[in-house]
């Protein structure tokens, strides 16, 4: 089982970190609400290996069955792994290479607030809610958690849906009776 989940789960991490690295390279040129809408599309992607590893697993070490609760906790696994990878992929990248990134995504709000016609005392406020925010931003383990729960519950979903359409146990067959019929 470890292995099952540790390289479907890396594989997945690795897709999901790369296709990270991409979207944030064109975010510029797409804008941040396309690049969003991207970003949740390739975790979609690379939770796919979720169902493969699940259906690996199923027909390799369960001999073809497997019961909704080992196919939630391969599932899971493979999803916690990923997770961690998109977790370490996002933090190198905002720490090391846009350290930025929170005062562009504010200015970008603040300038979605102005153009929706928002009052001054809302434009006040949203403006005092990014600076918070941009400074909780900058602490690791704040970054970390609010990375983490970007891409976990489309793993969590996709695990649960797998699942159940994974599940295969054998029926039991009636039993025959020694006398003739």
């Amino acid at each position: 089982m470890k292995k099952t989940i540790l390289t479907f789960g890396l594989i997945s991490g690795a897709i999901s970190s790369l296709l990270m690295g991409v979207t944030i390279m064109i975010a510029n040129r797409i804008g941040l609400d396309r690049g969003a809408f991207v970003g949740y599309t390739t975790i979609v992607l690379s939770f796919l290996l979720v169902f493969f590893g699940i259906r690996s697993y199923r027909d390799t070490t369960g001999n073809g069955q497997i019961t909704f609760a080992k196919a939630f906790i391969v599932g899971i696994s493979i999803t916690l792994i990923s997770c961690i990878c998109y977790v370490i992929t996002w933090e190198i990248i905002f720490f090391q290479f846009m350290p930025d990134f929170m005062h562009k995504y504010a200015a970008h709000v603040m300038q979605k607030a102005q153009a929706s016609g928002a009052s001054p005392a809302a434009l006040q406020a949203q403006s005092q809610q990014m600076t918070r925010l941009e400074q909780l931003y900058n602490n690791p383990l704040y970054n970390a958690a609010v990375t983490f729960i970007e891409p976990f519950p489309v793993g969590l979903a996709i695990t649960l849906i797998s699942s159940v359409v994974l599940r295969r146990t054998r029926t039991p067959q009636p039993a025959q009776s020694p006398l003739p019929t």
